[in-house]
């Protein structure tokens, strides 16, 4: 269930708080007249199914709500109440499941900011990705995976390709290259202290380097697995699948690809390098090509979904 805030300016509340009444599945509506300041007008407020929200949104700036009052949305864990239960029986299958795209696209933009630690993260996850292969611990690359906050980063460059939105685009391409390349950079350091401190592991400076060997050898399965993990980013950030999106992490080789470059150029194998370049390259890619198909996609299906639960509303 989701909890509106409105504030309305009071002409248009006359006209809007019928249309909230008329319609069955608004609940708990209440109206206080000139209850809001900045923006000043009325205070209403109701819950609605998470199906119905996107609906009454898109009602609500019809009225021209969001340019003269404000919309806001909050997540309702539990409700307790006959009515609402009611409420949600007549809802079609997979009703409740409906991504409410206002939420997502907020979660998206969310994602397209990149204060100082969205750096910080990203060079500890190169660094730890640079200790897991030099250790060869895949234990290691799994954990710099789940750290690296760079999925956000691709998922927002896709949104603003499929808004045309170039200023977003080129925020999170930049925001990716100079991420990576201080990834990059940390891990090249740390593996040339390594180095210097002579304090290479046995295994490593014999060349049995399974986990790097694996990083620098992109294939048809490493674009097999990022088309799979894009899809399943893609389904997970509209239906706010937090656990799912772990998944996401630990399944494509971004950080330990920047991390596998800087340890390669510390003990000059440049072959290597390029390997994991290319693989970072093709993971990047696919990850936001997947995610520029996907999103409109998965926009379609839930809209047609709701067209259908429509037309059954109206013929019952």
């Amino acid at each position: 269930m989701i909890h509106l805030r409105v504030v309305s300016p009071a002409e248009v509340t006359e006209a809007l708080v019928p249309v909230l009444r008329a319609e069955p599945a608004v609940m708990n509506l209440c109206v206080l007249r000139a209850a809001v300041s900045n923006p000043d007008g009325d205070a209403v407020q109701f819950d609605v199914p998470q199906g119905l929200a996107d609906e009454v949104v898109a009602r609500l700036r019809g009225f021209g709500v969001d340019q003269r009052g404000s919309i806001v949305l909050e997540n309702v864990d539990a409700a307790v109440s006959t009515l609402a239960d009611r409420v949600s029986a007549r809802r079609v299958r997979f009703q409740q499941s409906m991504p409410v795209w206002v939420e997502v696209e907020a979660r998206i933009r969310r994602g397209g900011t990149y204060p100082p630690s969205w750096f910080a993260l990203l060079v500890i996850a190169g660094l730890i990705g640079a200790v897991g292969i030099l250790t060869n611990s895949q234990i290691l690359i799994v954990g710099a995976m789940v750290v690296g906050p760079e999925y956000g980063a691709i998922l927002s460059l896709a949104f603003g390709v499929t808004r045309r939105d170039r200023t977003r685009v080129g925020r999170g391409a930049a925001a990716l290259a100079v991420g990576f390349g201080l990834a990059v950079v940390g891990a090249l350091v740390l593996a040339l202290v390594i180095r210097w401190a002579d304090q290479v592991p046995e295994a490593y400076a014999l060349g049995i380097r399974p986990v790097s060997h694996l990083i620098d050898s992109p294939d048809w399965f490493s674009v097999i697995v990022a088309v799979l993990a894009g899809m399943v980013g893609v389904i997970s950030v509209t239906e706010s699948l937090s656990s799912t999106l772990i998944g996401v992490f630990i399944s494509v080789t971004t950080i330990p690809a920047a991390s596998d470059i800087g340890v390669s150029l510390a003990f000059g194998d440049g072959s290597q390098a390029w390997g994991s370049t290319l693989q970072l390259l093709l993971n990047v890619t696919v990850l936001a090509g997947v995610a520029v198909a996907g999103l409109p996609a998965q926009r379609a299906i839930w809209r047609r979904a709701a067209r259908r639960q429509r037309t059954r509303r109206l013929t019952t």
